[in-house]
């Protein structure tokens, strides 16, 4: 059911224009473009540490370099489109994030790498916490959690085709022909932007930058025990997927012996359990509550991390049982991921894309402490990211009840 809206609250009755054709194709290209500048070099791992002549903690370093500065700014993506207009924001972030790309492109040293890709990080967030605003502009209700779980369907593949490119392109031309790629595919996202993307936020609903209002709205929004915890069970959710992510060189080429190109062992059942959980939530939207949708992705993520467990505890990580609780899981969470989203974002009609940049600092925030801190003490073997996957999972239930229970007075 969707809700009543305040006139402040641009939904399908209070906003005139339909949605746009293609609009969920073009979020989801957008929202895919941080995670794809993540996966799509994992493969070039090895060779980017021998070039450079780093060690393997330095190059792990580039990636915590981008977590860290993609999750600072996304602090702010949200609070500068509201003020200046969605679509503006997003054509100056992509420009500046294909020159950060060539930055990396042309990097000799691994401090240079590391800088560049930390520019990266400060621009890559826009799309997905813009886009999350972009879908609160335009729907209200069961017609977001349905735009929602289109992109989060079209979101999925970023993860699964990213390292299988970078795979090809490292085996073919070497690690510095990921960032050119990069390069030309920002390219192409901006170009398709500037033509087929709207202006999805009106002159009249936009938002002061003033300091006193600013801090009032970030204060308003980061001390809302509502939206604090359907964050962390959204970010503590994920992190339980993404620290196979982030340790996908060592799980797959380390302990499972898969070569660089093979990167689609992990990835594809994640691929697929996501769009699968994505066009159930889409499906469930308006016909079952969004507590009953999460409460379903929540019973098939404790399954997947059960049996996780049980199969590391009882045989030796091998292909394909070491890899198929992740489609399990990967249901579950983005099953859950709209509604977790929607009931993030619903208590702030007026500040929506300041919202949706506080709740993906949230979750880039554990990204990157997950990239720095918890990965390298669980990879070193298969049970240890099981346990992790359980525990984060664990915490995540916890944070989902206290929302429940927080939110039932209302």
């Amino acid at each position: 059911m969707s809700q009543k809206p305040s006139s402040t609250d641009a939904s399908p009755m209070t906003n005139p224009r339909p949605a746009p054709r293609g609009i969920a194709m073009l979020l989801a290209a957008l929202s895919a473009l941080g995670p794809f500048s993540i996966d799509t070099y994992l493969p070039s791992f090895h060779e980017i540490g021998e070039k450079l002549g780093a060690t393997p903690l330095q190059v792990q370093q580039t990636l915590s370099a981008y977590l860290l500065a993609f999750a600072v700014m996304t602090l702010w993506h949200g609070a500068i489109s509201d003020r200046f207009g969605r679509r503006r924001v997003i054509l100056a972030a992509l420009g500046l994030f294909g020159l950060a790309s060539a930055g990396c492109f042309v990097a000799t040293s691994i401090e240079q790498l590391w800088f560049w890709r930390a520019m990266q990080g400060v621009t890559a967030g826009a799309g997905i916490v813009i886009g999350r605003a972009i879908v609160r502009d335009l729907f209200d209700g069961a017609a977001a959690q349905r735009l929602m779980s289109q992109i989060t369907m079209m979101f999925a593949l970023a993860p699964a085709i990213a390292p299988v490119i970078g795979g090809w392109l490292q085996t073919l031309f070497g690690w510095r022909s990921v960032f050119a790629f990069l390069v030309l595919a920002t390219a192409a996202l901006a170009l398709a932007c500037w033509k087929l993307l709207p202006e999805t936020l009106p002159p009249e609903k936009r938002q002061s930058l003033q300091p006193a209002y600013l801090g009032r709205s970030y204060w308003k929004v980061m001390t809302s025990p509502r939206f604090l915890f359907a964050c962390a069970a959204l970010s503590l959710n994920f992190l339980g997927f993404f620290i196979y992510v982030l340790s996908a060189p060592v799980f797959l080429m380390t302990h499972l012996g898969i070569h660089e190109t093979g990167f689609l062992w992990l990835f594809g059942p994640a691929m697929l359990g996501m769009i699968g959980g994505a066009g159930l939530s889409g499906r469930l939207a308006g016909k079952r509550s969004l507590e009953k949708t999460i409460a379903l992705g929540y019973l098939l993520m404790v399954s997947a991390a059960l049996g996780n467990l049980g199969l590391n505890l009882a045989w030796p990580p091998a292909l394909p049982w070491s890899v198929m609780p992740i489609f399990v899981y990967t249901l579950g969470m983005s099953l859950a991921m709209p509604c977790l989203t929607i009931l993030a974002l619903d208590p702030f009609p007026e500040q929506r894309g300041l919202a949706a940049s506080c709740q993906t600092f949230f979750q880039s925030g554990a990204n990157s402490i997950g990239a720095a801190l918890i990965v390298p003490l669980l990879w070193g073997s298969t049970l240890d990211l099981a346990l992790g996957m359980a525990g984060l999972l664990t915490l995540g239930g916890l944070a989902a009840f206290a929302h429940q229970k927080w939110r039932s007075p209302a």
